[in-house]
C-alpha cells in the first residue's frame, strides 16, 4: 500500500470556527479509518496581525515551522499552501475566496458559501475558469450519520421522500446577548440573521434528502413560499425565517414533495436542551427518518417503519480518544476527552479530490449550493431583507 499523500492546507483567518477546523484536521486521519491522505497546516493568516495568526498556530497545535501571516494575501500567495479554507464570517466569503482563486488556490469556504447566490457563481465561474477545486463547507453532509440517511433513502426504505421537515432553531436572547448589534449573528454589516448562520442547515436537511438522492436528470428546482420577521433592533437581519418549498417531480418518482424548513435566534429545536425531539424528521409512505438536534452536529437517528419496526443508531465521533488529553469544541463547550468535533470528514473530501483531481465535492457540488442560495435569495426577497450593497456586491475588489 502506498504512503499516504499529505496535503498542505492555509487558514484564512483565526476565529472560532477556524481553530475548531484546525485542530479536527490534526487529528490523524487512521482515526476515522482514512488512510490514503494526511493533512497538515503550513500557514495561517489574521487580518489584524502575524503575532494573533502565530497565537493561532500555537494554540491549535499546529507544525512548530507554519507560517504566520498578518495578511490574507501573503498566505494565498505562500507556494507551499496546497488549498486554503476560508473561515471569515459569510458577509466576506466573496471578497476572500477570490482573492485565494485569483492566486490559483483550490478553496474549502465555510458556509453560507456567500450572501447571494450572483456571488456564488461568480466563484464557480472563476474556478471552472482556472480547474480549481471549490466547496462549500457543509461539514454535516459529509458526516456517515448523513450518507447513512441518504442511502437509507436511496435503498427505499420509507418509500420516495414525500415530505420533509428540518429546524434548525437556538433560543437566545439576543437584546442581552448582542446588545450592541455588532455580533454576527444579528448585524447587518456581516450579513446577519437566522438565516444564512442557521437556516443554511435547515435547507441542506431539506436537500440531501428530497433533492441530492432524486437522479441528478429528473432534479428540478422547488418553488419557494417564505415568510420572515426581521430583528428589531438591527432591522436588517432576520430572526426568524419560515420556508415551504414544492419539489417537482415525476408521477413514477412519488410526484411533488414538500418540505419545511425553519430557523430561529429566539426559539430552540429543543427547548431544554436534551435534544429528544427530532429537528428534522423525512416522510415516506412506508415510514419516517429521524434526526435529533442540534441538525448541524446530529449523533443520533430513528427509522420508524409502517410496519412497528424502530430502529435507532448512536453516532460519535472519533478522534484520539480517552486518555489522550486532547480536547476541541465550539462556541464555548468542549467535547468530551479525545472526541473529534466532525468538521475533519469534510477536509477528507477536499484532500481526496486534490489527490483525484476532481474539482468539487461529491456530496455536494457546485450547481446545488449555487441552487440553495437561490432559494436563500428568493426567500430574502419575499421577506424584504437585504444587506448593505458592499455585502451584496460581487465587485471585486471591494473593501468591506
Amino acid at each position: 500500500m502506498s504512503a499516504p499523500k499529505t496535503i498542505r492546507w492555509g487558514i484564512l483567518a483565526t476565529g472560532g470556527i477556524a481553530t475548531t477546523f484546525t485542530k479536527d484536521l490534526l487529528v490523524d486521519p487512521a482515526t476515522r479509518g482514512v488512510r490514503h491522505l494526511k493533512h497538515t497546516v503550513v500557514a495561517a493568516a489574521s487580518s489584524s496581525s502575524a503575532a494573533r495568526a502565530q497565537d493561532f498556530l500555537k494554540a491549535t497545535g499546529a507544525p512548530a515551522d507554519a507560517k504566520a501571516y498578518g495578511s490574507y494575501q501573503e498566505l494565498v500567495d505562500d507556494a507551499n499552501v496546497d488549498i486554503v479554507y476560508v473561515a471569515t464570517p459569510h458577509s466576506h466569503h466573496y471578497q476572500n475566496t477570490m482573492l485565494a482563486l485569483e492566486a490559483g488556490k483550490p478553496v474549502l469556504c465555510e458556509k453560507a458559501f456567500t450572501v447571494n447566490a450572483a456571488q456564488l457563481r461568480a466563484l464557480a465561474d472563476k474556478a471552472r475558469e482556472k480547474g480549481l477545486f471549490l466547496m462549500e463547507a457543509v461539514w454535516t453532509r459529509y458526516f456517515p450519520l448523513s450518507v447513512y440517511v441518504r442511502d437509507q433513502i436511496t435503498a427505499g426504505r420509507i418509500g420516495p421522500v414525500a415530505r420533509v421537515f428540518a429546524d434548525n432553531s437556538v433560543a437566545s436572547n439576543p437584546e442581552v446577548q448582542w446588545k450592541d448589534g455588532s455580533n454576527r449573528m444579528v448585524n447587518p454589516d456581516l450579513a446577519g440573521g437566522a438565516l444564512l448562520d442557521l437556516g443554511i442547515y435547515s435547507l441542506t436537511w431539506v436537500f440531501q434528502t428530497l433533492y441530492h438522492t432524486q437522479p441528478q436528470e429528473v432534479r428540478k428546482p422547488p418553488k419557494v413560499l417564505a415568510a420572515m420577521k426581521n430583528y428589531g433592533p438591527t432591522k436588517d437581519a432576520d430572526e426568524t425565517t419560515t420556508i415551504v418549498l414544492s419539489f417537482p417531480r415525476p408521477a413514477d418518482a412519488g410526484g411533488d414533495a414538500h418540505a419545511i424548513a425553519t430557523t430561529s435566534i429566539r426559539v430552540a429545536t429543543s427547548p431544554a436542551g436534551n435534544q429528544d425531539i427530532p429537528g428534522i424528521r423525512i416522510q415516506g409512505p412506508d415510514g419516517e427518518i429521524q434526526v435529533f438536534p442540534p441538525a448541524f452536529r446530529p449523533t443520533r437517528t430513528r427509522i420508524i417503519l409502517k410496519d412497528g419496526t424502530v430502529e435507532e443508531k448512536n453516532w460519535s465521533q472519533p478522534g484520539p480518544g480517552e486518555g489522550s488529553g486532547w480536547h476541541t469544541g465550539f462556541g464555548g463547550s468542549t467535547n468530551a476527552e479525545g472526541e473529534g468535533h466532525g468538521m475533519f470528514w469534510e477536509a477528507d473530501e477536499a484532500a481526496d479530490a486534490l489527490i483525484n483531481g476532481r474539482k468539487e465535492g461529491r456530496y455536494e457540488g457546485l450547481d446545488e449550493s449555487i441552487l440553495i442560495m437561490d432559494v436563500m435569495d428568493e426567500t430574502r426577497k419575499q421577506g424584504g431583507l437585504k444587506y448593505p450593497d458592499k455585502i451584496e456586491t460581487t465587485k471585486y475588489p471591494t473593501q468591506l
